[in-house]
């Protein structure tokens, strides 16, 4: 990772429950707080007792060998999967119950270890799908062209090529999703995620595919994101340079466990997570 991105030290302190928040979120409401969350299939249990607290505006990293069941609790989170067992709150309410759709309009959002865009049609129109739920006229309106629908489709516009913004791809709003190269696919699903208007957004390996280069800017872009939206981010990557350069908590599951959480420092030092994860230490 080159000298131009920095991770400004955060303070982490003791939750009210189980883990630990940026200083700055003391006091606020938990965007995401898991309790004994686990789900079997069959008589595999994929993930088991996973307890997890994120701070309003935190960067969290989940990290673990790959089979570990990382993808297995972002679907849980969504609602893909309903849990066995436990309770998952989302700026303290129960989701217990909820589809996919109803989670989303409790502010979770998510992009995919594979891209998940629609190919044939525009980066705008990818975008606006994702402003589905802001919609702010009537079918009557949409029917008959009315004047309130030509406004509603001028501030969808708007903020279509707001959020594109963030990646500098307007001039790109045109173009056939399909056809982008696959760094800027990566940005694109991003940025959909992102007009859902979330308040914890689920990045499933955001820098896979991406050069050194294309993945510093990641870096500096999902804290301008959390900066300019106040929202929590929870990633998981394999790429370590970028988890130790931009998380401010992490977990480490391993078989569906919870081995360790910690700062960046915390899990670096973890024999644990040395020996599991990020490989033995050399004897000297």
């Amino acid at each position: 990772m080159s000298e131009s991105f920095k991770r400004t030290p955060t303070k982490m302190v003791p939750a009210p429950s189980h883990g630990i928040v940026p200083e700055r979120d003391v006091g606020e409401r938990p965007v995401l707080e898991t309790r004994n969350l686990g789900i079997s299939f069959g008589g595999l249990q994929a993930v088991d007792d996973f307890n997890l607290i994120i701070g309003k505006t935190e960067i969290a990293g989940l990290i673990g060998p790959n089979g570990a069941g990382k993808t297995t609790v972002f679907n849980l989170l969504t609602k893909v999967y309903q849990p066995t067992m436990g309770t998952i709150l989302i700026n303290g309410h129960d989701t217990a119950g909820m589809n996919t759709a109803q989670a989303s309009k409790m502010g979770i959002a998510r992009t995919f270890q594979n891209i998940r865009l629609f190919d044939k049609m525009s980066v705008e129109d990818n975008v606006r799908i994702g402003l589905h739920n802001q919609i702010q006229y009537g079918m009557a309106s949409g029917i008959l062209r009315l004047p309130s629908y030509w406004a509603g489709e001028r501030r969808q516009h708007e903020r279509a090529m707001d959020l594109l913004s963030i990646f500098d791809m307007e001039d790109l709003a045109g173009v056939r999703a399909g056809s982008l190269p696959y760094g800027a696919q990566r940005r694109l699903e991003i940025v959909r995620a992102l007009a859902t208007n979330p308040s914890l957004l689920l990045l499933d390996e955001p820098a896979a595919g991406m050069n050194p280069h294309e993945t510093e800017e990641l870096m500096a872009n999902i804290v301008k994101i959390r900066d300019r939206f106040k929202i929590a981010v929870l990633l998981i990557e394999h790429d370590m340079k970028l988890v130790m350069g931009i998380c401010e908590g992490i977990c480490v599951l391993n078989f569906g466990k919870v081995i360790a959480k910690g700062t960046p420092e915390d899990i670096q030092n973890n024999p644990v997570v040395i020996e599991a994860y990020l490989g033995k230490r050399k004897e000297a």
